[in-house]
């Protein structure tokens, strides 16, 4: 190992994707010039991402939280997630030879339902370890995001709100509307299910209980009721995932040796 990465050990350092479309950093991350890990640590206040450097792995540690924002810019109060900051900066890590692992730190209400979704979709199709971890919350289209690691934790004190499929503004009360809500519905029950252990019967049973919420329908589940229907694996804390995380990379570069001692 160069001195120059000892000197890195145990600093978190940012991300590896910029969404400012204006002149680069000079600071940004660039494998093919060296420039490993980025040192421009005001680009955490933009991506709420950093990227943790020691001296067996090196891990992408990415945060969902607030409302996830779509198409629609949301107001300046709201604590926002946006998708188009996420989505470059999964590519980026899935891509990357010198990341070894991501982790998703989860606290979130929700939000854009097709945002969440994407965001999910590029976290189950990606090849690196992935560990998510929900604390606080991990609500409404937070759900599959979370459920889309490899692994998934869930905090003891930390709630996951399942509910139908909300919209917001006018809306036109005729069958063609009600069919496409069942739609989406069925899209998110179908990608929830297929990623975890909880079954489809299950799932719409919670998202559509009216005994709960006083105000909605749906049901509130504590950290381990979450782990009891099969929708989290395990109760844990940041030890807890960061350890799961270590031993998937330990697994998935064990692999890479034995692949490259074969084909010699």
């Amino acid at each position: 190992m160069s001195s120059r990465k000892k000197n890195a050990v145990n600093k978190p350092v940012l991300s590896v994707a910029s969404d400012d479309n204006s002149e680069q950093s000079d600071n940004s991350f660039s494998e093919s010039s060296g420039d490993f890990p980025p040192s421009d640590h005001n680009y955490i206040m933009e991506s709420g991402s950093i990227i943790s450097v020691t001296d067996d792995y090196t891990i992408q540690c990415l945060t969902i939280i607030g409302q996830i924002e779509g198409h629609y810019i949301l107001s300046p109060q709201d604590k926002t997630t946006k998708y188009e900051h996420i989505i470059p900066q999964l590519a980026a890590v899935e891509q990357s030879q010198q990341i070894d692992g991501l982790l998703i730190i989860l606290n979130t209400v929700g939000g854009d339902v097709e945002a969440g979704l994407a965001i999910a979709e590029l976290v189950a199709g990606m090849t690196k370890p992935v560990v998510s971890l929900v604390l606080g919350g991990g609500h409404s289209i937070g759900v599959p995001i979370a459920v889309a690691a490899k692994k998934s934790f869930i905090a003891k004190s930390a709630t996951m709100t399942i509910h139908p499929v909300r919209m917001n503004g006018l809306m036109l009360g005729v069958p063609q509307a009600f069919e496409y809500f069942q739609r989406m519905q069925r899209r998110i029950t179908t990608f929830v299910t297929d990623n975890s252990s909880i079954a489809p019967e299950k799932y719409n049973e919670l998202a559509m209980n009216t005994d709960e919420l006083v105000m909605d329908i749906g049901t509130i589940l504590d950290g381990q009721e979450a782990v009891e229907t099969g929708l989290i694996d395990e109760i844990g804390t940041l030890n807890d995932a960061l350890s799961a995380l270590h031993r998937m990379i330990d697994k998935a570069k064990g692999k890479k040796k034995k692949k490259e001692k074969n084909k010699e």
